[in-house]
Order: structure tokens, then sequence, then C-alpha cells
């Protein structure tokens, strides 16, 4: 016989609310870390803007 696991074929149609909920958390969790994502390469732009304006930021190997 078939164990009962709480999900049938036919959840797709009728979603349980925690399938709903999982859905949300898992949408949710996808755009913060995009977010954070984006706010991690702008703080790496700035901070390398910031090095080779300031003229510490030389490059490897120059002698200047």
């Amino acid at each position: 016989m078939m164990e009962k696991t709480g999900k049938t074929q036919g959840s797709k149609a009728h979603p349980s609310a925690a399938d709903l909920r999982e859905a949300r958390l898992k949408a949710a969790l996808k755009a913060n870390m995009a977010r954070r994502k984006a706010q991690a390469k702008q703080r790496g732009a700035e901070k390398f803007s910031a090095q080779t304006d300031s003229g510490t930021g030389s490059a490897p190997g120059s002698d200047t």
C-alpha cells in the first residue's frame, strides 16, 4: 500500500496553507538574497572608487 505523506498529485490545483506559506517564504528569501547581493556589489564598487579617487589604490606592480 502507499503511504500518506500529506501531498497528493492534485496539490497543484488546491495548495494547502503550508504550501502557500512555503512558496511565500521562498519568494521572500529569493528577493532578500538578490537585494543583499546588489548591496554588496554596490559597496564593493564604492570601496574601489574611493581607493582609486584618493590615489591609494595603485595597480600592483606600478612604481608610482
